[in-house]
């Protein structure tokens, strides 16, 4: 399943083709690479590709999933955002700051259960579909109170990762 990385201002896809101990075939934004990759026991990341050699220094933010990436000339900003983290970022019900008018799915699934209609008023918190994935159903609530403006699903459908279920105004 690929992963949505952002390093700075920009985001890439990054997909796991295969791994044979060190040696991984990835595609990034649909370009394939094959890279020899290691991990060292001080946490720089050794990457060797066409013959040119990188390395990395990842060093751990105050959240998960979001790092400062040290190379020779350069530091970067990086976050991670894999099925997990869309999943949390769309059961996380605000925290004082302006939530998103849009519940997506954060990974390929089932629609198993639409709770609301356009038209509905819905509170933060309250439980709007619930999804199947990897045999687990999982609820997903209103990041706000709002009203239901699009359902853009109904039960039994199936959803792609990052596609968008409910929309409020």
């Amino acid at each position: 399943m690929p992963v949505e990385i952002k390093i700075g201002d920009r985001v890439a896809w990054v997909n796991l083709i295969k791994q044979e101990g060190n040696m991984l075939s990835i595609e990034v934004d649909g370009k394939k690479y094959d890279v020899d990759l290691m991990h060292t026991a001080d946490g720089t990341f050794s990457i060797i590709e066409s013959g040119h050699s990188y390395d990395i220094n990842l060093v751990p933010k105050d959240s998960p999933k979001k790092y400062t990436a040290y190379t020779l000339y350069e530091t970067f900003d990086v976050e991670v955002i894999d099925a997990e983290a869309r999943y949390l970022q769309n059961r996380n019900v605000g925290n004082g700051v302006a939530a998103e008018s849009k519940i997506n799915s954060p990974m390929p699934g089932k629609v198993v259960k639409v709770l609301v209609s356009e038209g509905d008023p819905v509170k933060a918190g309250e439980t709007v579909v619930i999804i199947s994935a990897m045999k687990m159903e999982s609820e997903y609530k209103a990041p706000r109170d709002g009203v239901v403006k699009k359902v853009h699903v109904k039960n039994e459908d199936t959803v792609d990762g990052s596609q968008v279920l409910i929309e409020l105004e």
